[in-house]
């Protein structure tokens, strides 16, 4: 036999709906105690009855003990039977008493109402004890049974006989049956009236939570076309009545948490709730599941209200994303593929949107974008923006463009991702170059006097030593082999000192593009002083050195740089000038040109002993077109480009000046890394 354990009932009761929770609960308590007011009462009333009719059977057997004593004493036993006759069917007796006899004191046989020989040893089965008034006990008469009470016939202190009555225990069982039948009966009406009325109950209590279940589906499922007046029958909630219902733009108390005190109209309506009346914040009157039916109408409303302001957030989003005048892609973290992009994308770059999904972001920059991805993961994550300014990407014909990009993270259908926005700048970048190209020219200009008279000086080399040996040749004179050598080795130098600064000036006349590369930065120093040194010298400006070697290199262009130092030392020669204009004392001046290294940093100061900057005029000397020189002698172009070359090589300039002492430019770059 499977063993049903208690464990097992409560799971199994576990599984039951609420409903039948409530009741199959109700109905097992109330038959329970059902069960117990009807054995108790059973028992109550079958004791009380067998007891009654004892005490009626004791009350007919002193009957005849009292109206038989006198047939006993007059031997008129005739009478006495009849006594005994009638006493056994008077009425209903006949139903109850199943035999009455008498005995005399010697326990004979006087008088019985059997219509049979009188039984064996009836009269010796209910004795009276001594001392006792009466005898009750069951006998056993064959095919039936009979309770036997037993009274003493007395005259005076005399016992002269007794009375036996015999009640019919079939009887008593059918009298003690029918009551059990009706009060049966009646607890079994009870019990149905209860199972109907704990049945109405439970689906009371419980159409509401079902009710709510089947919502709670729905909206799990994502369907919110429903109406959840559902919920708020008898009550004066109506969601369309609130201005937010319609306009979610509408400043809602009770999810702004904000007032409004203002008649704002929504839809050319008047406003027909004001938010000091929300009904969020009242309730029906009723039970816990009356106010459980209104908080989950106020959660659907919510969560209605919030996903049409979420759908119309989109909706922006979408609108600003597809119609913004930039580039923007959006790029997951986990692999760095591109997951969405714009269609000014696909216009930059030439891809269409197809192709774009799903590749690698490096694509579109293998260099940059190399860079940018390795800073999200050494940050350890999306955890900031960078920007990443005047960066080379490539589009889809493989022709190069300048871009600046800057990328935050975001999170993206519920995945980290990153959103980059970039702005093509190329013809930024070429007007750039243009205009450093057009400063370039003009310093040409400016030091063509030191340039020729720099070429000038091995020409007039060269041509000495040629005439020279002409010379030797009309004389037919002989030229020792060694002197000879001397003079075609020095001959061979000025040509390639020639050579040298016809080389720097084509470098730093040459048109300069964005691409960047190692640079030790002592070389376009060495570049620039090759062509101005003599010019300098010739108007008394000495050059002093410190170069470092074997410093890091940095990222740069040796031709940018170039630009950077010539304006440098150009502006040292000018504020030289200036204080010997001021002072009118032609004195020893000097630029001092230092290079050095300090930790991570690469370090080039140029410092002059000139006139100094004054504190309002070092506060514009970046800027564009600012220039303290007279008109026609400068365009303030040089330290404005001298300032963006620098700050596109990641570096940064320091100023140091006093005013009648001179001034240092510190220009401050990061080691490039060394290749592993």
């Amino acid at each position: 036999m499977k063993r049903f354990t208690i464990k097992k009932f409560v799971d199994r009761f576990s599984g039951f709906s609420l409903k039948n929770k409530i009741f199959f609960s109700t109905l097992g308590v109330i038959l329970i105690i059902s069960a117990i007011i009807a054995l108790l009462a059973r028992w109550i009333l079958v004791s009380s009855l067998t007891k009654e009719l004892e005490l009626r059977g004791v009350a007919i057997a002193y009957s005849i003990a009292e109206r038989g004593a006198g047939y006993i004493l007059d031997r008129d036993y005739p009478q006495l039977l009849s006594l005994t006759f009638e006493e056994a069917k008077l009425r209903e007796r006949q139903h109850l008493i199943t035999y009455i006899y008498v005995l005399d004191k010697e326990n004979q046989v006087l008088c019985h109402t059997f219509t049979r020989p009188f039984p064996g040893d009836l009269d010796k089965a209910n004795p009276i004890p001594e001392g006792s008034d009466k005898s009750v006990r069951l006998i056993n008469l064959g095919k039936t049974s009979a309770y036997d009470i037993a009274v003493p016939i007395k005259e005076g202190l005399y016992r002269i006989g007794t009375v036996h009555v015999g009640l019919n225990k079939i009887h008593i069982d059918q009298l003690v049956s029918t009551l059990r039948f009706t009060f049966l009966g009646f607890i079994s009406f009870v019990v149905v009236i209860i199972f109907v009325i704990s049945h109405r109950l439970a689906e009371y209590i419980t159409k509401p939570v079902s009710k709510l279940t089947r919502l709670s589906d729905e909206l799990s499922r994502g369907n919110f076309n429903f109406s959840i007046d559902v919920l708020s029958s008898g009550s004066e909630w109506n969601a369309s009545s609130c201005p937010a219902y319609y306009n979610t733009d509408f400043p809602c108390w009770h999810f702004d948490l904000s007032s409004n005190n203002t008649d704002n109209e929504v839809g050319g309506r008047e406003s027909l709730q004001q938010c000091q009346d929300c009904h969020f914040y009242s309730k029906r009157q009723g039970d816990e599941v009356v106010q459980l039916a209104d908080s989950f109408r106020n959660m659907v409303w919510s969560i209605k209200l919030y996903r049409r302001r979420l759908r119309e957030s989109e909706e922006k989003y979408k609108s600003l994303f597809d119609s913004g005048p930039d580039p923007i892609l959006v790029v997951s973290c986990a692999d760095f593929k591109i997951i969405d992009a714009n269609p000014r994308v696909t216009e930059l770059y030439g891809y269409s949107l197809k192709e774009l999904i799903g590749e690698k972001f490096i694509k579109l920059g293998p260099e940059s974008n190399k860079e940018c991805i390795k800073a999200f993961e050494e940050y350890g994550g999306p955890s900031g923006c960078i920007y990443y300014p005047k960066i080379l990407h490539y589009k889809k014909s493989g022709k190069p463009v300048y871009v600046n990009m800057h990328a935050c993270p975001i999170t993206y259908r519920s995945e980290p991702s990153i959103i980059v926005a970039v702005n093509d700048i190329t013809e930024i970048i070429e007007k750039d170059a243009q205009l450093v190209q057009a400063a370039k020219m003009k310093s040409l200009g400016e030091m063509s006097a030191g340039v020729a008279h720099e070429v000038n000086q091995p020409l007039n080399a060269i041509k000495m030593g040629s005439e020279y040996l002409a010379l030797m040749a009309e004389q037919n004179r002989d030229l020792p082999a060694a002197q000879l050598e001397k003079v075609a080795r020095e001959v061979s130098n000025q040509v390639d000192r020639a050579a040298e600064i016809i080389s720097a000036l084509r470098a730093f006349g040459r048109k300069s593009g964005f691409k960047t590369e190692k640079v030790d930065i002592n070389a376009p120093v060495r570049s620039v002083l090759t062509l101005v040194t003599r010019q300098f010298e010739l108007q008394n400006v000495n050059f002093e050195l410190d170069l470092t070697e074997n410093m890091s290199r940095i990222i740069a262009q040796d031709n940018r740089l170039q630009q950077v130092f010539f304006n440098l030392v150009n502006n040292a020669r000018d504020a030289i000038a200036e204080k010997r204009e001021n002072t009118g004392i032609d004195s020893e001046d000097f630029i001092k040109i230092t290079t050095y290294q300090r930790a991570d940093n690469v370090y080039i100061r140029v410092s002059d002993t000139g006139a100094g900057i004054t504190d309002e005029v070092r506060d514009k000397i970046f800027e564009p077109f600012f220039s303290t020189k007279e008109v026609g002698y400068g365009m303030g172009l040089g330290l404005a480009i001298t300032y963006g070359i620098v700050r596109d090589c990641k570096g940064s300039i320091e100023i140091d000046s006093q005013q009648g002492v001179g001034t240092s430019f510190t220009l401050v770059f990061p080691a490039a890394k060394e290749e592993s």
